[in-house]
């Protein structure tokens, strides 16, 4: 029995990237009786053929050019409005925090806030502006109606499950939100979108962060503030330099690759310290952490108020680990995990479930070994 389905019919405003898990989406609302509103959100790429032309991050990447055409042509082929709107003034504040947080030695999560911010905020006001009390997204993850509040859930597709990135939407708009393709694996939503006709049924899922095609996030923050990124040492735990590097914000937790040094064993980033920029270098074992302590939590379900165990995810792609968790007087969760975890990472979303259920979570400040 499907549980993110309901009887309720109504006005839905279905977000349209161009890619086929939001075109399916759309498409089985419509096949629900909902009257659909589909809509693109343009974001940090601008719709124009000159500028995909010029740069090719406006023809590539989320939200691009090209998806904008593939959500028209998904619109029309479904008999649905789609109305373009313009977020990118709004997705600065996304860059902006993007920057910021690498500037400030941690690695920030943009997908998260962007949901946060522009998915579940500025969308879901638009939504209200034209009488729609639905937003529906191509998300894998399920919305659970059959308690007395709703809870987000884990996609069935685990391999694909994305309700670590809604953690942070506000708790009173779970019941607004409509996640159709979340019962289904990936294989299966393809399936549907060749049967429905659409054209983006093998459209390759996009990989990059969208206003970082290329993947390198260090050119776009010396682009965005030069005077930031500058050469510092490279050093090992006992603060020996082993060379020099290009700014710390060039490097992430866990990194191994493209550290510019070589003494015979593999090295990894296992610190980055804005305020001396410094990268510091150990050895896999020195990734190990046993606990983090994270803030700016946000709960979606009632915030627990002892001791509890759970499950934690420290990253998008990674496994939920066993721990025991507790919540500060302060609102910070502070968590002991059953095993030591490598490359905790300050600036990640760290995420707390209870099996299925997403109970909410915060972002990663502290590290403990």
């Amino acid at each position: 029995m499907t549980v993110n389905m309901t009887t309720q019919r109504g006005k839905v405003l279905v977000a349209m990237s161009g890619g086929v898990d939001s075109a399916v989406a759309a498409a089985l609302l419509r096949d629900e009786g909902h009257e659909v509103v589909g809509c693109f959100m343009r974001l940090g790429s601008d719709d124009s053929v000159e500028a995909a032309e010029c740069s090719p991050a406006a023809s590539s990447g989320c939200c691009s050019l090209n998806d904008a055409a593939d959500a028209r042509h998904v619109a029309a082929i479904l008999g649905v409005p789609l109305y373009v709107l313009n977020f990118k003034q709004d997705f600065g504040r996304v860059i902006d925090y993007f920057v910021r947080e690498y500037n400030a030695g941690r690695t920030p999560n943009p997908c998260v806030r962007c949901n946060d911010w522009l998915k579940f905020g500025k969308l879901m006001e638009y939504a209200q502006s034209i009488d729609a009390p639905y937003v529906a997204t191509g998300h894998y993850a399920r919305i659970d109606h059959a308690h007395h509040e709703p809870r987000l859930l884990r996609g069935c597709d685990r391999t694909k499950d994305q309700s670590y990135v809604l953690f942070g939407m506000r708790r009173e708009r779970l019941g607004r939100l409509r996640l159709p393709i979340g019962d289904y694996p990936k294989t299966e939503v393809r399936r549907m979108a060749k049967q429905f006709g659409l054209p983006v049924h093998n459209k390759p899922d996009s990989q990059e962060i969208c206003f970082v095609p290329d993947d390198d996030y260090g050119r776009l923050v010396r682009q965005r503030s030069p005077e930031t990124v500058r050469p510092g040492p490279l050093v090992n735990r006992d603060g020996k330099v082993l060379g020099e590097h290009a700014g710390h914000q060039h490097f992430t937790i866990g990194q191994r690759r493209g550290l510019g040094v070589a003494t015979g064993v593999p090295l990894y980033v296992i610190q980055r310290d804005a305020a001396t920029n410094t990268v510091v270098v150990g050895s896999r074992d020195d990734l190990h952490c046993t606990g983090f302590v994270a803030r700016q939590t946000n709960w979606l379900t009632e915030p627990p108020s002892t001791t509890f165990s759970c499950q934690i995810k420290i990253r998008y792609n990674g496994k939920a680990v066993d721990a025991t968790a507790t919540l500060d007087p302060d609102g910070s969760l502070r968590a002991t995990f059953a095993e030591p975890v490598d490359a905790v990472t300050p600036g990640q979303a760290a995420v707390c479930y209870d099996g299925d259920v997403c109970l909410g979570g915060g972002w990663i400040d502290e590290v403990v070994r």
